[in-house]
């Protein structure tokens, strides 16, 4: 038996988002913990770029094309880890803000979000699902690759990051799993 347990993903269209899906704060924490990475540390949320705050404050706008992936944990569906899937464009979906609040990682939330993800791309008929990460996240960056991402050319000017796709999302060949995610699916 394990010391923690699993944690439900479930799966939002953005423009479906609630309050209480804790969405606000897991992207405040984001973002903080991020701009603190690059060097350029910032106390509150007030100081992070308007693009950010603008995501903070109205997630559901923000996101509002995509879908938005939360890790639920206990009873009370405690928000602890989130992924947003961008909306396809010319047949690629990407991953943004994938992150698992620290009092939480190293129980599989990421690896969790992640393979839903690609369930997810794969129950649309997505063909590719990418992503970028800033180069010293190399935990991030190990966990991409051995979900099956590959390093590629670079889409995203912005020195310090690395681009990498999956080289194919398929459907899960398993009877029954397409059902079986419908039903995390929650509006």
């Amino acid at each position: 038996m394990s010391a923690h347990p699993a944690v439900a993903v479930v799966r939002r269209p953005g423009h479906l988002l609630h309050e209480r899906d804790g969405l606000p704060a897991l992207l405040t924490a984001y973002h903080l913990s991020t701009e603190a990475e690059k060097g350029s540390p910032v106390v509150a949320a007030a100081a992070l770029p308007e693009r950010y705050r603008a995501e903070i404050r109205a997630p559901r706008t923000a996101f509002a094309a995509d879908t938005v992936l939360l890790a639920l944990d206990g009873p009370a569906g405690t928000p602890v880890g989130t992924a947003v899937v961008t909306a396809p464009r010319e047949g690629a979906s990407e991953i943004k803000r994938l992150w698992t609040d620290p009092a939480h990682r190293g129980r599989g939330i990421a690896s969790a979000l992640l393979r839903d993800a690609l369930a997810h791309c794969a129950d649309s008929g997505t063909g590719t699902l990418r992503l970028s990460v800033w180069h010293w996240r190399t935990s991030a960056i190990a966990l991409y690759e051995r979900a099956g991402f590959r390093v590629t050319e670079a889409w995203d000017p912005r020195d310090g990051l690395v681009c990498m796709e999956h080289p194919g999302v398929h459907a899960d060949p398993r009877p029954g799993a397409a059902q079986d995610r419908a039903v995390r699916q929650r509006p």
